[in-house]
Protein backbone atom coordinates (compact mmCIF):
# COMPACT_ATOMS: atom_id res chain seq x y z
CA UNK A 1 0.00 0.00 0.00
CA UNK A 2 1.39 3.37 -1.02
CA UNK A 3 2.15 5.84 1.77
CA UNK A 4 0.85 9.24 0.60
CA UNK A 5 1.89 11.15 3.71
CA UNK A 6 3.82 14.25 2.75
CA UNK A 7 2.43 14.29 -0.78
CA UNK A 8 -0.28 16.80 -1.80
CA UNK A 9 -3.68 15.28 -2.67
CA UNK A 10 -5.49 17.15 -5.46
CA UNK A 11 -8.80 18.83 -4.62
CA UNK A 12 -10.82 17.58 -7.59
CA UNK A 13 -14.11 19.09 -6.37
CA UNK A 14 -12.51 22.52 -6.26
CA UNK A 15 -11.37 22.46 -9.88
CA UNK A 16 -12.95 24.88 -12.36
CA UNK A 17 -15.86 23.72 -14.50
CA UNK A 18 -16.26 24.96 -18.06
CA UNK A 19 -19.89 23.93 -18.70
CA UNK A 20 -21.21 27.11 -17.04
CA UNK A 21 -24.27 25.48 -15.47
CA UNK A 22 -25.03 26.33 -11.85
CA UNK A 23 -26.56 23.65 -9.60
CA UNK A 24 -29.40 24.86 -7.40
CA UNK A 25 -28.97 22.23 -4.69
CA UNK A 26 -26.16 19.76 -4.12
CA UNK A 27 -25.26 17.93 -0.93
CA UNK A 28 -26.41 14.99 1.16
CA UNK A 29 -29.92 13.56 1.47
CA UNK A 30 -31.59 11.33 4.06
CA UNK A 31 -28.74 11.16 6.56
CA UNK A 32 -29.80 10.04 10.04
CA UNK A 33 -28.17 11.63 13.04
CA UNK A 34 -28.97 11.78 16.79
CA UNK A 35 -30.04 15.17 18.12
CA UNK A 36 -31.75 16.72 21.14
CA UNK A 37 -34.64 18.94 20.10
CA UNK A 38 -35.50 21.83 22.42
CA UNK A 39 -39.25 22.30 22.80
CA UNK A 40 -41.52 24.52 24.85
CA UNK A 41 -40.10 25.41 28.24
CA UNK A 42 -36.54 24.68 27.15
CA UNK A 43 -36.79 20.91 27.64
CA UNK A 44 -34.45 18.98 25.32
CA UNK A 45 -35.84 15.73 23.92
CA UNK A 46 -33.48 13.13 22.39
CA UNK A 47 -34.47 11.78 18.98
CA UNK A 48 -33.00 10.56 15.71
CA UNK A 49 -33.42 13.03 12.86
CA UNK A 50 -33.10 12.64 9.11
CA UNK A 51 -31.24 15.49 7.41
CA UNK A 52 -31.21 16.89 3.89
CA UNK A 53 -28.40 19.45 3.51
CA UNK A 54 -27.74 21.33 0.27
CA UNK A 55 -25.85 24.34 -1.03
CA UNK A 56 -25.99 26.17 -4.33
CA UNK A 57 -22.97 25.44 -6.53
CA UNK A 58 -21.73 28.23 -8.83
CA UNK A 59 -21.45 27.50 -12.53
CA UNK A 60 -17.64 27.69 -12.46
CA UNK A 61 -17.01 25.12 -9.65
CA UNK A 62 -16.85 21.40 -10.40
CA UNK A 63 -18.23 20.00 -7.15
CA UNK A 64 -18.88 20.44 -3.44
CA UNK A 65 -17.14 18.69 -0.56
CA UNK A 66 -19.62 16.04 0.61
CA UNK A 67 -17.60 15.06 3.68
CA UNK A 68 -17.96 18.54 5.11
CA UNK A 69 -21.72 18.12 5.53
CA UNK A 70 -21.10 15.15 7.82
CA UNK A 71 -18.47 17.11 9.72
CA UNK A 72 -20.99 19.90 10.27
CA UNK A 73 -23.54 17.49 11.76
CA UNK A 74 -20.93 15.94 14.03
CA UNK A 75 -19.93 19.41 15.21
CA UNK A 76 -23.57 20.31 15.98
CA UNK A 77 -24.61 17.06 17.67
CA UNK A 78 -25.90 18.82 20.77
CA UNK A 79 -29.22 20.61 21.23
CA UNK A 80 -31.19 21.88 18.23
CA UNK A 81 -33.86 24.55 18.59
CA UNK A 82 -35.92 26.79 16.35
CA UNK A 83 -33.93 29.91 17.35
CA UNK A 84 -30.61 28.06 16.94
CA UNK A 85 -31.36 26.46 13.57
CA UNK A 86 -30.13 29.54 11.70
CA UNK A 87 -26.65 29.11 13.20
CA UNK A 88 -26.52 25.54 11.87
CA UNK A 89 -27.45 26.67 8.35
CA UNK A 90 -25.10 29.64 8.29
CA UNK A 91 -22.30 27.47 9.68
CA UNK A 92 -22.85 25.11 6.77
CA UNK A 93 -22.66 27.98 4.28
CA UNK A 94 -19.42 29.20 5.83
CA UNK A 95 -17.85 25.73 5.85
CA UNK A 96 -18.86 25.05 2.24
CA UNK A 97 -18.04 28.60 1.09
CA UNK A 98 -21.55 28.97 -0.35
CA UNK A 99 -23.92 31.92 -0.50
CA UNK A 100 -27.17 29.94 -0.59
CA UNK A 101 -28.25 26.77 1.18
CA UNK A 102 -31.04 24.59 2.54
CA UNK A 103 -31.40 22.26 5.53
CA UNK A 104 -34.38 20.07 6.35
CA UNK A 105 -34.46 18.06 9.58
CA UNK A 106 -37.27 15.49 10.00
CA UNK A 107 -37.82 13.78 13.33
CA UNK A 108 -40.33 12.14 15.66
CA UNK A 109 -41.35 14.38 18.54
CA UNK A 110 -43.25 13.19 21.62
CA UNK A 111 -45.67 15.26 23.67
CA UNK A 112 -46.82 14.20 27.13
CA UNK A 113 -50.63 14.29 27.26
CA UNK A 114 -53.20 13.71 29.99
CA UNK A 115 -56.36 11.74 29.20
CA UNK A 116 -59.45 14.00 29.40
CA UNK A 117 -61.26 12.28 32.30
CA UNK A 118 -58.92 9.92 34.17
CA UNK A 119 -55.91 12.19 33.75
CA UNK A 120 -53.67 9.20 33.02
CA UNK A 121 -50.57 10.40 31.18
CA UNK A 122 -48.99 9.01 28.03
CA UNK A 123 -46.74 10.11 25.19
CA UNK A 124 -48.06 10.77 21.69
CA UNK A 125 -45.71 10.98 18.73
CA UNK A 126 -45.82 13.61 16.00
CA UNK A 127 -43.87 13.93 12.75
CA UNK A 128 -42.04 17.29 12.78
CA UNK A 129 -39.70 19.06 10.36
CA UNK A 130 -37.44 22.09 10.67
CA UNK A 131 -36.84 23.59 7.20
CA UNK A 132 -34.48 26.53 6.68
CA UNK A 133 -33.28 28.36 3.59
CA UNK A 134 -30.81 31.15 2.91
CA UNK A 135 -30.93 32.75 -0.54
CA UNK A 136 -31.21 36.22 -2.07
CA UNK A 137 -34.33 36.81 0.05
CA UNK A 138 -32.41 36.16 3.27
CA UNK A 139 -33.08 33.57 5.99
CA UNK A 140 -36.45 31.80 6.12
CA UNK A 141 -37.61 29.12 8.54
CA UNK A 142 -40.58 26.76 8.22
CA UNK A 143 -41.99 24.62 11.03
CA UNK A 144 -43.90 21.59 9.75
CA UNK A 145 -46.02 19.28 11.92
CA UNK A 146 -48.21 16.28 11.14
CA UNK A 147 -50.95 15.89 13.75
CA UNK A 148 -53.20 12.82 14.11
CA UNK A 149 -56.79 13.71 15.06
CA UNK A 150 -60.31 12.27 14.99
CA UNK A 151 -62.85 13.38 12.39
CA UNK A 152 -66.60 12.65 12.46
CA UNK A 153 -68.80 13.11 9.40
CA UNK A 154 -71.65 15.66 9.76
CA UNK A 155 -73.55 14.08 6.86
CA UNK A 156 -73.45 10.62 8.42
CA UNK A 157 -74.67 12.05 11.71
CA UNK A 158 -77.42 14.03 10.01
CA UNK A 159 -78.92 11.14 8.02
CA UNK A 160 -78.49 8.26 10.47
CA UNK A 161 -81.05 7.24 13.10
CA UNK A 162 -78.15 6.45 15.43
CA UNK A 163 -74.37 6.67 15.23
CA UNK A 164 -72.09 8.32 12.69
CA UNK A 165 -68.97 7.18 10.92
CA UNK A 166 -65.71 8.62 12.12
CA UNK A 167 -62.08 8.14 11.23
CA UNK A 168 -58.57 9.14 12.09
CA UNK A 169 -57.14 12.04 10.10
CA UNK A 170 -53.72 13.59 9.60
CA UNK A 171 -53.53 17.37 9.64
CA UNK A 172 -50.27 18.73 8.24
CA UNK A 173 -49.20 22.36 8.58
CA UNK A 174 -46.01 23.82 7.12
CA UNK A 175 -45.84 27.32 8.61
CA UNK A 176 -43.18 29.83 7.54
CA UNK A 177 -42.45 31.87 10.65
CA UNK A 178 -41.70 35.56 11.00
CA UNK A 179 -39.62 34.93 14.12
CA UNK A 180 -38.72 32.06 16.40
CA UNK A 181 -41.34 32.26 19.15
CA UNK A 182 -43.88 29.71 17.88
CA UNK A 183 -43.23 26.31 19.43
CA UNK A 184 -43.92 22.81 18.15
CA UNK A 185 -46.43 22.33 20.95
CA UNK A 186 -48.37 25.48 20.05
CA UNK A 187 -48.73 24.57 16.38
CA UNK A 188 -49.81 21.04 17.30
CA UNK A 189 -52.38 22.43 19.72
CA UNK A 190 -53.90 24.70 17.07
CA UNK A 191 -54.61 21.64 14.93
CA UNK A 192 -55.97 19.51 17.76
CA UNK A 193 -58.33 22.18 19.05
CA UNK A 194 -60.03 22.54 15.64
CA UNK A 195 -60.56 18.81 15.03
CA UNK A 196 -63.66 16.82 15.98
CA UNK A 197 -61.50 15.44 18.78
CA UNK A 198 -57.82 14.98 19.52
CA UNK A 199 -56.25 11.53 19.96
CA UNK A 200 -54.31 10.12 22.89
CA UNK A 201 -51.76 7.39 23.46
CA UNK A 202 -53.63 5.90 26.43
CA UNK A 203 -57.30 6.06 27.39
CA UNK A 204 -59.34 4.44 30.16
CA UNK A 205 -63.04 3.61 29.68
CA UNK A 206 -64.31 6.99 30.97
CA UNK A 207 -61.88 8.66 28.54
CA UNK A 208 -63.15 6.55 25.63
CA UNK A 209 -66.69 7.64 26.43
CA UNK A 210 -65.57 11.27 26.50
CA UNK A 211 -63.68 11.27 23.19
CA UNK A 212 -66.47 9.34 21.43
CA UNK A 213 -69.11 11.80 22.58
CA UNK A 214 -66.83 14.78 22.01
CA UNK A 215 -66.39 13.82 18.35
CA UNK A 216 -70.13 13.15 17.96
CA UNK A 217 -70.96 16.59 19.35
CA UNK A 218 -68.34 18.24 17.12
CA UNK A 219 -68.74 16.78 13.59
CA UNK A 220 -66.56 18.24 10.85
CA UNK A 221 -66.05 17.63 7.16
CA UNK A 222 -62.47 17.74 5.92
CA UNK A 223 -63.38 21.17 4.52
CA UNK A 224 -64.52 22.36 7.94
CA UNK A 225 -61.28 21.28 9.57
CA UNK A 226 -58.97 23.12 7.19
CA UNK A 227 -61.12 26.26 7.21
CA UNK A 228 -61.25 26.38 11.00
CA UNK A 229 -57.49 25.85 11.32
CA UNK A 230 -56.79 28.37 8.55
CA UNK A 231 -58.81 30.95 10.45
CA UNK A 232 -56.58 30.54 13.50
CA UNK A 233 -53.38 30.62 11.42
CA UNK A 234 -54.56 33.76 9.62
CA UNK A 235 -54.95 35.56 12.94
CA UNK A 236 -51.52 34.55 14.22
CA UNK A 237 -49.04 37.30 13.36
CA UNK A 238 -46.10 34.97 14.02
CA UNK A 239 -46.93 33.08 10.83
CA UNK A 240 -46.04 34.64 7.48
CA UNK A 241 -47.27 31.88 5.15
CA UNK A 242 -48.48 28.30 5.39
CA UNK A 243 -49.55 25.18 3.56
CA UNK A 244 -52.33 23.37 5.42
CA UNK A 245 -53.55 19.87 4.50
CA UNK A 246 -55.98 17.39 6.00
CA UNK A 247 -56.31 13.77 4.94
CA UNK A 248 -59.19 11.77 6.42
CA UNK A 249 -58.67 8.00 6.21
CA UNK A 250 -62.29 7.14 5.48
CA UNK A 251 -63.88 4.27 7.41
CA UNK A 252 -66.68 3.62 4.87
CA UNK A 253 -64.68 4.16 1.66
CA UNK A 254 -61.47 2.72 0.25
CA UNK A 255 -60.08 6.20 -0.32
CA UNK A 256 -59.20 9.28 1.69
CA UNK A 257 -60.96 12.63 1.81
CA UNK A 258 -58.51 15.51 1.33
CA UNK A 259 -58.42 19.31 1.51
CA UNK A 260 -55.64 21.90 1.29
CA UNK A 261 -55.24 25.62 1.86
CA UNK A 262 -52.19 27.65 0.73
CA UNK A 263 -51.80 31.14 2.14
CA UNK A 264 -49.15 33.86 2.01
CA UNK A 265 -49.98 36.67 4.40
CA UNK A 266 -47.18 38.90 3.14
CA UNK A 267 -44.72 40.94 5.19
CA UNK A 268 -45.53 41.97 8.73
CA UNK A 269 -47.57 45.16 8.86
CA UNK A 270 -46.22 47.75 11.26
CA UNK A 271 -48.71 49.02 13.88
CA UNK A 272 -51.29 46.50 12.68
Amino acid sequence: MNDLRGFPIPDVQGLPDTRKIAIDRVGIKSMRHPVRVVGAGGHAQPTVATFDMYVRLPDNVKGTHMSRFVEILNAHSGEVSIPGFQALLRGMLSRLEASEGYIEMRFAYFIDKAAPVSGVRSLLDYEVSFIATVDEQGYRFTLKVQVPVTSLCPCSKGISDYGAHNQRAHITVAARLRGDDLSIEELVRICEEQASCEVFGLLKRPDEKYVTERAYDNPKFVEDAVRDIAGVLNRDDRIEAYVLESENFESIHNHSAYARVDADKGPRRENA
